[in-house]
């Protein structure tokens, strides 16, 4: 009896040895997939969709970006499983750079190409731009942006970057962004999106 008592508890020790071996490699089979993923959207430079349109001298660029770069770019890269969470449960999020760059690389907040007090300026790009846009996606839903985060340089950089924020976003929506252009008064501009990179599929 005591035989078959110590042989139910070596098998019972062996399968959950192999359990637990089968676990850590599929844990370090799915770290190692989002490894790759997230190297491979690194040396793409993580731009993944682009474009850029010109009005007078003044070049308007909108680029989306993965959402993956922001949140590696809060967390680190420690914890690739977690990363890869909570870019699945924001999944129907996009952030979207915008760039305005004038052609001389002059500071386009000067009241000379706004008409308004560079403070004005400076607010108006700061709390009100996000009226200015929304996107359509490809079910050619109309979508508000949500949020804008302007990237102040001073003066560092000859362009100005906002950060565009929309939610409700399938995730394979190709989407086109509208700018109504009340700032510099360029019109309406329209930026198609388009894939330009390979698709990372894990």
């Amino acid at each position: 009896m005591k035989n078959m008592k110590g042989g139910i508890s070596f098998l019972l020790i062996l399968f959950l040895l192999v359990s637990c071996k089968k676990q850590i490699t599929a844990d370090s089979d799915n770290e190692s997939d989002l490894a790759y993923k997230y190297f491979s959207l690194e040396k793409s430079g993580w731009k993944s969709k682009k474009n850029t349109q010109q009005a007078d001298d003044i070049y308007f660029t909108a680029t989306e970006v993965p959402l993956a770069y922001y949140i590696l770019k809060e967390k680190g890269a420690d914890n690739l499983t977690s990363i890869d969470s909570v870019e699945k449960a924001n999944s129907k999020e996009r952030i979207l750079e915008f760039e305005f760059l004038q052609d001389e690389e002059q500071d386009l907040l000067k009241e000379e190409f706004t008409g308004r007090t560079y403070e004005d300026g400076v607010k108006y790009m700061s709390f009100s731009i996000e009226n200015d846009f929304y996107v359509v996606t490809s079910k050619q839903d109309t979508i508000k942006c949500s949020g804008t985060l302007f990237e102040r340089s001073f003066k560092l950089t000859p362009y100005k970057r906002v950060l565009l924020f929309f939610s409700g976003i399938e995730p394979d929506d190709e989407i086109q962004l509208i700018y109504n252009d009340r700032l510099y008064n360029k019109g309406t501009l329209k930026f198609k999106l388009q894939e330009n990179l390979t698709k990372v599929i894990l």
